[in-house]
């Protein structure tokens, strides 16, 4: 893993701004703390800082090529599991290899294949291409959207970076937001609007988008969406397909050079991962390193919910033994939970899902000790149906965003001139329409099918988004990579067309995955009710954060929040008993007033001007 960043200029000799390169490659210095590199042409500049996994040595970037004369130049960000096909393809072509890299695999499926190249690989990613004899830029992400990279355009430059900060660096390119900034914060934070960096002039290619940029402009084009056809396969063949696919996903994702761990929550999903993964290092005489993230006093405070019904320590000790691994527990205190709401800001250049950021921050920062690669769980939910909102046939018929259905709510918060500018409501309303509209569904499937087909495009696209841009900022701000197993998009596409009935096997939540993968974990694991990311239960982050608000904002006339938040709104949260959930299952009171936090930090910190 790495980070990336560069510009294309046919008007300014670039070479002479090498110091705004520099800049641009220290803010990214945490995601690749092991090598760093420039490449400086007249007319591009391409950045890399590395995180060192695959072929250490021969893997520096940003990385050359020659053919026919032409040399093609690449900064790319990501593992490629497929590697050893695509190497093979290309040498069957004549294709020489200096390095066992993915990065050299990637920049010669180029060289060959263009454009097309993006249909060959399996991993996740985004890189960019300069070619030197055309002067044209190629750039693309991988189909989920696992690695980020954003852009944005000025004065006629192309400006790029794997995050936010390294776009701001290079000093062209001013932190302003808008009406739409605003909109994006105070209505659909701590998820984005897909393509949107928040910040004003500021965007992301999307998901499965490649784009060119050359003297003619600026080209996108998107390669890859989920696609419903007439399934076939009987429930016995589904259920060996799905056991498959996700144990050649994990697998596929062991590779690396480097010490590799996992996640291990007690879960279904970390418990599978961690399972398949132990299995496939004790046949090579390794022992797999687990770790689990837990809370000072949580168990003192836990109380049963709907969405909580069970702690996770019990069920990780199950696991733990089951697997035989070395395991270790990070414990978090309160205070270091709100210091960190402010580091996190600083990894995602956002507002985030407030401590869920802090905790995983903070977490990633002890599995750093322990290894370079990290396995996760996220997206198992959103591919096999296992939220809530899934589930519950009242929820999932509702209009909206199941998990943000609170728009009035968050409306109250904006002052009366810039409420008077945004109707929340139609803003929220329109993204939810065109995504559903999207979703594509074969003829002939019954309703629940085909309202199940929106759901899991809804979550794709915009609930997945949120929990992937965390675990990409808050572990590579540690100089951690996590892979994600279930991102696998052969899986994603699999499961889009598989029927409703399937997946809720036992009428159970993702009972399809439990039946797939029943030999893999213990009963008391395997058929453990779903519960989400572990969080604080102690009353001390109520109180902590409330003081912060009150001592940091409150107590400052001159916060920047209040250029678009009502001071009312937030003393009234910190005297309301109602909880009113701001975004998803794990941000209740304690979170809304931790996001306020942030977004006051983040106008701050990054000194951003508003402009109504």
């Amino acid at each position: 893993m790495c980070g990336i960043a560069g510009e294309v200029s046919y008007t300014v000799a670039l070479q002479n701004r090498e110091n705004d390169f520099l800049k641009m490659q220290k803010v990214l210095a945490p995601r690749g703390p092991d090598q760093k590199g420039i490449y400086l042409s007249p007319h591009a500049a391409l950045v890399h800082r590395r995180l060192a996994v695959i072929d250490i040595e021969g893997g520096r970037q940003p990385m050359q090529a020659v053919c026919g004369g032409n040399t093609f130049v690449i900064v790319y960000n990501g593992e490629l599991y497929n590697t050893d096909e695509v190497r093979g393809a290309l040498k069957s072509q004549g294709v020489d290899f200096d390095t066992h890299s993915d990065t050299e695999v990637v920049l010669k499926a180029f060289i060959a294949w263009g454009e097309d190249c993006v249909h060959r690989l399996n991993g996740i990613f985004a890189f960019a291409i300069w070619d030197t004899r055309n002067e044209r830029l190629f750039a693309a992400r991988d189909r989920i959207g696992v690695k980020p990279f954003f852009y944005a355009l000025h004065d006629g430059n192309f400006i790029f970076g794997s995050e936010i900060k390294a776009i701001l660096a290079g000093g062209e390119v001013k932190p302003v937001a808008n009406l739409c900034s605003i909109a994006e914060i105070m209505f659909m934070g701590p998820g984005r609007t897909p393509g949107c960096g928040v910040f004003a002039g500021i965007h992301e290619l999307k998901p499965a988008e490649y784009l060119y940029f050359d003297r003619d402009g600026l080209r996108i084009k998107h390669y890859w969406s989920l696609k419903d056809q007439t399934f076939t396969d009987s429930f016995a063949q589904c259920v060996e397909k799905t056991r498959f696919l996700v144990t050649d996903a994990i697998e596929r994702q062991l590779v690396a050079d480097v010490p590799v761990c996992t996640f291990l929550s007690g879960g279904l999903d970390s418990s599978i991962i961690s399972s398949v993964a132990s299995r496939y290092l004790r046949k090579r005489g390794e022992r797999l390193r687990t770790l689990s993230v837990d809370y000072r006093d949580n168990d003192k405070y836990f109380k049963k919910s709907k969405f909580q019904p069970n702690s996770d320590p019990a069920y990780i000790k199950i696991m733990a033994e089951y697997l035989g691994s070395a395991h270790k527990t990070i414990l978090l205190d309160t205070p270091e939970l709100v210091n960190a709401l402010y580091s996190a800001v600083d990894a995602r250049d956002l507002p985030g899902m407030a401590d869920v950021d802090a905790s995983l921050l903070l977490f990633c920062s002890s599995i750093k000790e322990v290894g370079t690669v990290a396995l996760s769980g996220e997206c198992a939910d959103e591919i096999f149906g296992g939220y809530p909102w899934y589930r519950d046939p009242e929820i999932r018929a509702r209009f909206g965003f199941p998990w943000a259905q609170t728009t009035p709510y968050r409306q109250s918060f904006l002052t009366d001139e810039v409420s008077a500018l945004i109707d929340g409501e139609t803003y929220v309303n329109n993204r939810y329409t065109a995504t559903i509209n999207a979703a594509h569904k074969a003829d002939g499937i019954s309703a629940t099918d085909a309202r199940m087909k929106e759901m899991m495009r809804l979550n794709f696209d915009w609930f997945m988004q949120t929990l992937l841009d965390r675990k990409d900022r808050m572990s590579m701000a540690n100089g951690l990579e996590v892979r994600v197993p279930f991102c696998d998009y052969r899986i994603a596409e699999y499961l889009y067309t598989v029927p409703w009935a399937f997946k809720d096997y036992r009428q159970y939540e993702k009972g399809l995955l439990r039946e797939a993968m029943k030999d893999y974990l213990p009963e008391e694991v395997l058929w453990r009710k779903k519960s989400p990311y572990p969080k604080t239960h102690n009353p001390a982050y109520l109180a902590a954060v409330s003081k912060e608000l009150q001592d940091k904002v409150l107590a400052d006339d001159h916060a920047p929040i209040f250029r678009f938040v009502k001071r009312a709104a937030l003393e009234r949260l910190l005297t309301d008993d109602r909880a009113v959930p701001w975004y998803g299952q794990l941000m209740n009171t304690p979170q809304t007033i931790a996001y306020m936090l942030m977004v006051n930090y983040w106008l701050k910190k990054y000194k951003v001007e508003v402009v109504l």
